[in-house]
């Protein structure tokens, strides 16, 4: 099968890689976001592999395909994916994606609104390049939660939505630290199999297919915490996840341990930082606004040779 070239403009937002995909992206008919992004993730794996997988990307890539949006008043409307699958929320390549979009000219400084799989975000581009983006409610689903992990033993961790399902351990498992990253894959890959095994979701029985595990700060003068955040495809965040840190927010709000509008400054494994902020909502659950940088690196096209046999990368 033979594809139209792919254009592609490439960042990476506090050190994780992004790949937005301006045109040439498959035809994904009519229907909600969330409906053409299980079109995507059911009939089009070859963009999957195509940008994320080897020769022309990695395990950790994050794709966006810029569509048309379901509200309006969007800029523009995204599904993110990676290796293995569509994505609900991706905050990193919301930053990348709208850095991205004022690159080419098509956004400049002030507040715009981006449709989702899982909702309507807002992200507000500053003079000085970095972006706050207000996340889709957050919320803490259940509290010390205790899953049986084999050589580990017994590992509680709090389970919550930030656009994505997480389970969030803090003080357990190897220390969260850059020379402890294999350690780190193995402990956070053997939970979430254990907690598949033993019936442990998110709400409605969804997986919960992130893992993250926190830690002391490098630098507590710079950071509040450091965390280590395995993604679905067991390729492990090199921000400090956006996703993420809105989970963390909810778990924190909803144990009564930080208040409205205090900053939180969470680093991820390469030290690197996103603020953070939360805004209560009256049904106990949050609107987590997260800040970073992200910066574009390349503007590359993608041709799909019917002779090469990778042209769809390497399974």
């Amino acid at each position: 099968m033979s594809h139209a070239p792919l254009h592609i403009i490439e960042s990476h937002t506090a050190g994780e890689p992004t790949k937005v995909i301006i045109d040439g992206g498959p035809d994904l008919g009519t229907g909600t976001l969330a409906e053409r992004s299980q079109r995507l993730r059911d009939e089009h794996a070859w963009l999957r592999g195509a940008v994320c997988c080897e020769p022309r990307g990695h395990e950790a890539v994050v794709g966006a395909l810029v569509c048309a949006p379901d509200e309006p008043d969007c800029a523009c409307g995204v599904i993110f994916f990676n290796n293995v699958s569509t994505l609900g929320m991706c905050i990193h390549a919301t930053i990348g994606l709208t850095v991205t979009l004022a690159h080419l000219g098509r956004i400049h400084p002030g507040t715009h609104r981006i449709d989702t799989p899982v909702g309507v975000v807002t992200a507000h581009l500053r003079s000085d390049g970095s972006v706050e983006v207000a996340n889709v409610p957050s919320y803490r689903h259940a509290a010390a939660v205790t899953v049986e992990v084999p050589g580990w033993g017994s590992v509680r961790g709090d389970v919550a939505w930030g656009g994505n399902w997480f389970f969030l351990i803090a003080d357990q498992g190897p220390p969260v630290a850059i020379e402890h990253l294999e350690a780190l894959n193995r402990f956070t890959r053997d939970v979430r199999r254990c907690l598949t095994e033993q019936g442990i979701t998110g709400e409605h029985g969804m997986e919960i297919d992130h893992i993250e595990v926190f830690g002391p700060p490098a630098n507590p003068a710079l950071a509040d915490s450091r965390n280590y955040v395995l993604c679905p495809g067991d390729a492990h965040d090199r921000s400090p996840c956006g996703t993420g840190t809105s989970a963390k927010l909810a778990c924190l709000h909803a144990s009564g341990t930080l208040r409205s509008g205090q900053i939180w400054r969470q680093s991820g494994i390469l030290d690197t930082v996103f603020e953070a902020a939360l805004e209560p909502l009256p049904d106990g659950k949050i609107i987590a606004r997260i800040t970073g940088h992200a910066w574009v690196n390349a503007d590359s096209t993608y041709f799909f040779d019917p002779t090469d046999p990778f042209r769809h990368g390497l399974a």
